[in-house]
């Protein structure tokens, strides 16, 4: 389960806000994405690869780009008892590198493509201990 590898201390930013905003909360709080908001509900995720893709690379100016022009609203959601092969597995079929982690309908947190490698080598040494342990005993 991903439940321990859940960021609930996610950087929120209204939809409203420009490109340039998002790229530097994203900077100061050496974050990825910000999750996107109107009217405090979530509604889409920024990431720096849609700064590089949907703003630098096509000469936009980042302080004009509103983000809920170039953010993703096709989210992609987890629940917290969702298994880690899984989320790999959604991530590739939409090329994607962060889960928003919703409970029911209530979002709680994010998950990146580097927790979820964390969380694959925790269960891989845990494993290799267990067999080790039993191979010696």
């Amino acid at each position: 389960m991903i439940s321990e590898k859940i960021e609930r201390l996610v950087v929120l930013l209204d939809e409203d806000k420009s490109a340039y905003e998002a790229a530097l909360l994203m900077s100061d709080k050496h974050i990825g994405s910000v999750v996107v908001t109107r009217a405090s509900r979530v509604i889409g995720l920024f990431t720096e690869r849609d700064l590089m893709r949907q703003v630098v690379a096509k000469r936009r100016d980042p302080g004009e780009v509103k983000i809920k022009e170039v953010m993703r609203t096709d989210i992609v959601r987890v629940a917290p008892r969702d298994e880690v092969k899984h989320c790999i597995k959604l991530m590739k079929q939409n090329q994607c590198r962060h889960l928003l982690v919703f409970e029911s309908t209530a979002f709680i947190g994010i998950i990146s493509l580097r927790d979820l490698l964390l969380l694959l080598l925790e269960e891989k040494e845990e494993l290799i201990h267990q067999l080790t342990k039993y191979v010696t005993s």
